[in-house]
């Protein structure tokens, strides 16, 4: 529960900051520094070393599980302040206080990847998706920002109700929130349970993007500012997704018969949704809207495959989508036009920037030798332990190669393509490269050695 607590401390922090009259680069370094050092007490509390014991395990309590997954999300959000940091000054007067709501969502992330009540679930997706409101909202100059925040508003609070209807349904039928006696003694379950089980998959099948729910994410994404968007696609859908793992698996676990193949359904659907409406996409930043969508069906083969293969996918999968996500996204904030054509010719101009992105592009194709490619290989894995599980990784592959058409689009335009007369790459800075560099490194590693990671699962 460090990272709780710090992350609480280092958002007021950050507000009272805003009133300091700090510099910007103050600012960020304080930030950084913050977020620094929730990885590093993430780190601590594997070896035992708790800051304060909050005894609340009737609430929620932090296993293996959910401490390799908040060190993963506090590693990729120390890397993401380190890129786009400096590119949040652009959306709007409020800086300090986009780093503090940030560091408000970690606390979500705590309790998302925590929780043992289904109370404690709904507080942590609340204190995740409020802030995430303002933070697509934020650019008020910009109609589109302002109409991203409206409809992610409006239709997340209509999953909210799902949510706690779902809740109310389950409560009624075995009258506890704990989700270790949801199910009951006799694994029988009432149609009042059922019912509750299946609006809150609905529920959280929005948090995630997974189609046919998936409806609100290109326009929000789009939207957005590009670096909030950034963050709203890689870590919040990946925290949102280890919670959704969660609760399958603690309170519903015993219920799998009833409940799988509506997950490998959504898999499917999510995945011809989210690749085939990508390749049609001009526009990079709503090309990657549509791609986390297809990413999304990959992790959901997660729930689909649910046992001890898809948990070490679904930590995988974490870090590989992530860093390769936020490193394009960090690019594509600086670029002067968002199109594929506006990517041609950037291996002549940058070639050490257009070959990270290779590598970042190869990785969510799911290429070899890279983290992407084995963290869809785990899914697919524990996907064939299902029933009808062959069925779904055919499909599953078959829109894997789709997806390489749609990145090797944004390749083609880097590599075998001249820039257009006039055209302007932005000048990127020694550190913003060498950042961009580690995350390459780290992907290729991980694409290389997985058990660097995930032996930290049983260590």
């Amino acid at each position: 529960m460090n990272l709780l607590l710090l992350a609480a401390f280092w958002g007021v922090l950050m507000m009272f900051i805003s009133l300091s009259g700090r510099s910007h680069a103050t600012i960020r370094l304080i930030a950084q520094v913050g977020m620094g050092l929730l990885f590093l007490s993430t780190l601590a509390e594997m070896q035992g070393f708790l800051i304060y014991d909050l005894k609340a395990a009737e609430m929620f309590a932090m296993d293996r599980y959910g401490l390799v997954m908040l060190s993963v999300l506090s590693g990729c959000g120390f890397l993401y302040f380190l890129l786009s940091g400096r590119d949040m000054a652009n959306v709007g007067s409020d800086y300090s206080e986009y780093f503090s709501l940030i560091f408000f969502i970690f606390c979500g992330f705590v309790l998302v990847l925590s929780f043992t009540s289904l109370l404690m679930l709904f507080l942590g997706i609340e204190i995740v998706t409020i802030p995430l409101y303002i933070l697509t909202g934020s650019d008020k100059r910009n109609l589109k920002s302002n109409e991203a925040s409206l409809k992610y508003f409006l239709l997340g609070a209509f999953s909210t109700g799902l949510m706690l209807m779902g809740i109310a349904l389950i409560y009624g039928a075995r009258g506890t929130f704990s989700t270790m006696e949801v199910v009951g003694a006799s694994g029988i379950p009432t149609r009042l349970l059922l019912g509750g089980l299946f609006l809150m998959f609905f529920s959280l099948a929005f948090k995630v993007s997974a189609a046919p729910f998936h409806f609100w994410t290109p326009d929000v994404y789009d939207g957005a500012p590009t670096v909030f968007t950034s963050f709203m696609a890689t870590l919040v859908k990946v925290a949102a997704f280890a919670g959704f793992l969660r609760l399958f698996d603690h309170a519903f676990g015993s219920l799998k018969t009833t409940w799988q193949i509506w997950a490998g359904a959504v898999a499917v659907l999510t995945l011809i949704i989210g690749n085939i409406t990508a390749v049609y996409q001009q526009s990079v930043k709503r090309l990657l809207a549509y791609s986390s969508i297809a990413q999304a069906g990959f992790m959901m083969l997660g729930l689909y495959g649910l046992g001890d293969g898809a948990r070490e996918g679904m930590v995988l999968y974490a870090a590989s989508y992530s860093l390769a996500t936020i490193a394009i996204f960090s690019v594509l904030t600086r670029m002067n036009d968002y199109t594929i054509e506006g990517f041609n010719g950037l291996a002549k101009k940058d070639p050490w920037i257009a070959g990270i992105l290779a590598v970042c592009l190869l990785s969510l194709a799911g290429i070899p030798l890279t983290a992407g490619f084995l963290a869809k290989f785990y899914m697919l894995q524990a996907a064939l332990s299902a029933k009808y599980g062959l069925v779904v990784v055919v499909i599953a592959v078959l829109m894997a190669a789709v997806s390489v058409y749609y990145y090797f689009r944004v390749l083609q335009a880097m590599y075998f393509r001249a820039a257009e007369e006039g055209a302007q790459f932005p000048a990127f800075s020694t550190g913003f490269k060498r950042v961009l560099t580690l995350i390459a490194i780290l992907i290729l590693v991980l694409g290389i050695q997985p058990g660097l990671l995930l032996h930290y699962l049983y260590f």
